[in-house]
């Protein structure tokens, strides 16, 4: 075990949760983000909350943040000169000649991160074998880096075709950019991926230079900041593909932490699961500027080789977060067509929902459960208590454009909201031939308690479980984020023993090249690897895991082979015939922090008087009366309606429902007669 603080920014809350070696406490804490200075927030959070012996003894600090994601979204990144191949100059355009969206006449694709005048050509060519077609010309390259300089870029992103197969002509790219005097960041591709696929293969090295300053500053900031209140600890963010990295690490590969925020609450998730023993769960995040859900299976979350963030592929591990602009601060409005709409504008941290009392005068999802009395008394975290008047005032309008009351408005709103979340969840299970009816739904963030029986209902789910901590959530998640670095390396030939042995000698490498990567000293590691095979003649692949002796295969051409079969049969029902190839190799080196303490089980609550309150119950369809009760005074059984209180969420316990406590802290929610 090792005291340990995690830091987790949201759109509207910062939240923190520490853990306390000493005295085996967890402990949470919430302040409101700072979006114009996020790492302000998150030491505002460390000061206010963590006492400073706890800070100056903590071994770990672990961060989750959407600074990279929010720079790709705003395009707020560095000016980003593009250097490649004679020929593929506009490969950011051409993408892959299809649409994201088929059917709608309107969609156009984004502007690339590089405009077509800082995309610059040499001239040079390296055969898919890695073998030299062209020997790279170096007066072009001089060329190119002196107009790019003359435009005054940030950064340069290089990448030549087929450069994962043989790297010598970016190496000396890179070698000539720094001979004429380019001071700024550089980004090779082969650093970067060494995957195949032109396109996927720019687009990743090319948003990794224009994230890397503004993550390699933030970074720096917050580092610096921590260290003048005393932690004297290893700093980490999460990576997209779970785990996490140091802030040295992620200054050199920025792009693996664009979804460092999303993934820690699938993290969490996955020792939930494993805790429970429970096979299949989705989960429900519902912050105040955005939903995001992720299937667990078999404990662990599903994991992605290639991300999507505004229609720009990341060739990077990706945990499966899908995410939509619905949170407790979406905004409701009224669309063109005159019908109501829930999001994905958010009143965000400034000024926030109307009944927060800060300056907001737009109705938002929270305003909507207020006034329905589903926040019961209205005191949450950071000191708030609710304004139902506010509330009221800010829904009026948009009650009045569609020639409702505001009650049956309030009701609409939470309604679409639900409806919005649900689709999202269907995509991560429904679309991938799962039925969500058969499993646990798992809800957290500030609002997902609060809507955790809506979206059951939606789904025809019969179980929930509520996690400890539930509004911190996420950042208990990153708690467990144990250390871990990956590479892939693609290599097609046939899977047979000669082929086999190749792809060991591949493995061998990337091991020594994440290896090579740490900037700290690890006294233990796990290996894991996979193979990405296909049949021969096919385009896409599936990742197979391969057991790992050391920094070799641990298994036949044959039993690898009979394991995709296997799998492509689950995948497609099918079995074809033909000869099986190797398209990549994957490796992966996880360091795991040390264990900490299961949370203590809420100790029961003093007896006193008993609040209740009137609230709308949506499976009633009317208002009853609601037992207001703490999450700690939980019994066996609680029958709904019931909102249950804690320091950082609410539940809302329909009628139909009942709750009771589990034995690692968790609520057990299930549907009266399921």
């Amino acid at each position: 075990m090792a005291t340990r603080i995690g830091v987790d920014i949201g759109g509207t809350f910062t939240d923190l949760v520490y853990y306390d070696e000493e005295t085996g406490r967890t402990v949470e804490g919430k302040v409101p983000t700072v979006p114009s200075s996020p790492d302000e927030g998150v030491v505002d959070a460390v000061r206010r909350c963590v006492p400073k012996e706890v800070i100056e003894r903590a071994e770990f600090f672990l961060h989750g943040t959407t600074v990279g994601l929010n720079a790709l979204l705003e395009r707020r990144g560095a000016k980003v000169g593009l250097i490649t191949t004679a020929g593929f100059r506009d490969v950011l355009e051409i993408r892959r000649g299809d649409r994201a969206e088929m059917y709608n006449l309107f969609w156009k694709q984004p502007e690339p991160l590089v405009p077509r005048h800082l995309r610059l050509e040499v001239d040079e060519r390296i055969r898919a074998d890695g073998g030299v077609h062209r020997p790279l010309d170096e007066a072009s390259v001089r060329t190119a880096v002196a107009a790019l300089m003359a435009e005054g870029v940030d950064s340069i992103a290089v990448c030549l075709i087929n450069a994962y197969a043989n790297p010598a002509h970016e190496e000396r790219v890179a070698a000539i950019v720094r001979d004429l005097g380019f001071a700024g960041s550089m980004s090779l591709s082969h650093r970067i991926s060494g995957e195949y696929r032109e396109y996927e293969r720019t687009s990743t090295t090319v948003i990794d230079a224009f994230v890397r300053a503004r993550m390699s500053g933030y970074l720096k900031r917050l580092d610096a900041r921590l260290r003048e209140l005393g932690f004297r600890g290893t700093s980490l963010i999460t990576r997209s593909g779970s785990g996490s990295m140091t802030f040295g690490e992620a200054e050199d590969r920025p792009f693996e932490t664009i979804m460092s925020g999303p993934v820690a609450g699938a993290q969490g998730a996955s020792e939930i699961a494993r805790m429970l023993d429970i096979e299949a769960m989705v989960t429900a995040d519902v912050g105040g500027t955005s939903f995001d859900t992720a299937l667990i299976l078999g404990g662990e979350p599903q994991i992605l080789y290639e991300g999507v963030i505004d229609n720009m592929p990341i060739q990077t591990p990706w945990v499966d977060v899908r995410s939509i602009g619905s949170g407790g601060g979406s905004i409701a409005h009224i669309d063109v067509g005159g019908l109501m709409r829930v999001g994905p504008r958010s009143a965000g941290a400034a000024p926030g929902p109307a009944c927060y009392g800060k300056g907001g005068t737009e109705p938002a999802m929270t305003d909507a459960a207020a006034f329905l009395g589903m926040l019961g008394p209205g005191r949450l975290a950071s000191g708030i208590t609710l304004d139902i008047g506010r509330a009221e005032t800010a829904i009026a309008p948009v009650a009045a454009a569609i020639g409702q009351n505001v009650e049956a408005t309030a009701i609409g709103i939470l309604r679409i909201a639900a409806s919005s979340m649900a689709n999202a969840m269907r995509e991560v299970s429904v679309e991938q031939g799962l039925d969500p009816r058969r499993m646990v739904l798992l809800p957290f963030g500030g609002a997902g308690p609060l809507m955790a029986t809506l979206l059951a209902d939606e789904l025809g789910m019969t179980r929930i479980v509520v996690p400890p901590l539930a509004g911190n959530f996420s950042a208990w998640g990153l708690l467990g984020a144990d250390m871990v670095q990956s590479a892939a390396r693609t290599k097609i030939m046939d899977l047979d023993d000669a082929g086999l042995a190749a792809a060991g000698d591949v493995l061998a490498d990337l091991f020594r090249e994440v290896a090579a990567r740490g900037d700290h000293a690890v006294p233990e590691t796990v290996r894991s690897g996979r193979l990405d095979l296909r049949y021969k003649g096919q385009e896409h692949w599936l990742s197979i895991d391969v057991p790992v002796a050391g920094d070799r295969f641990a298994l036949t051409a044959a039993e690898i082979g009979a394991a995709f079969a296997e799998e492509y049969r689950r995948s497609f029902d099918a079995v074809l015939p033909g000869v099986v190839e190797i398209v990549s190799i994957r490796a992966s080196e996880r360091a795991p922090l040390p264990r900490r303490g299961e949370i203590a089980a809420a100790t029961a609550a003093p007896a006193g008087a008993e609040e209740a309150f009137d609230a709308y119950s949506f499976t009633g369809k009317a208002r009853l009366r609601f037992r207001v009760v703490p999450r700690a005074a939980i019994g066996e059984v609680l029958d709904g309606p019931a909102i249950v209180t804690e320091s950082t969420a609410t539940l809302y316990l329909d009628a139909g429902w009942t709750a009771s406590a589990g034995r690692h802290g968790e609520l057990v929610l299930q549907r009266r007669g399921a």
